[in-house]
């Protein structure tokens, strides 16, 4: 998996891999949260531009990050979502607090 976090000032940007499922959530969610705990974040990016599938447990994921940032003061949103997964995150209701942008052709 190619590098997943990267870290610009206070910007967190998370690269989701082109399958978010059980396996990549977790390995996500570890490792994002050992950056949150280590650094002063104040937002988190998921880049959604390689991602072609998501299931219940990248919701899950997602949404653990919102929780722990908006307990920080801090925000979340999604960029380059493509519009398979835009359908998924809109059915979960996750657009409701995250603001998502959908990928341009």
């Amino acid at each position: 998996m190619e590098e997943l976090f990267q870290v610009k000032g206070s910007i967190l940007t998370i690269r989701i891999p082109e399958e978010l499922d059980h396996h990549s959530a977790e390995k996500i969610r570890e490792g994002s949260e050992r950056i949150l705990e280590s650094q002063r974040i104040r937002e988190v990016i998921f880049d959604f531009g390689d991602t072609r599938f998501m299931d219940s447990s990248g919701i899950g994921m997602i949404m653990g990050r919102y929780r722990s940032m908006n307990q920080m003061g801090g925000s979340v949103r999604a960029v380059h979502v493509k519009e398979r997964v835009a359908k998924i995150l809109q059915l979960s209701g996750i657009y409701k607090v995250i603001p998502i942008e959908l990928k341009k052709n």
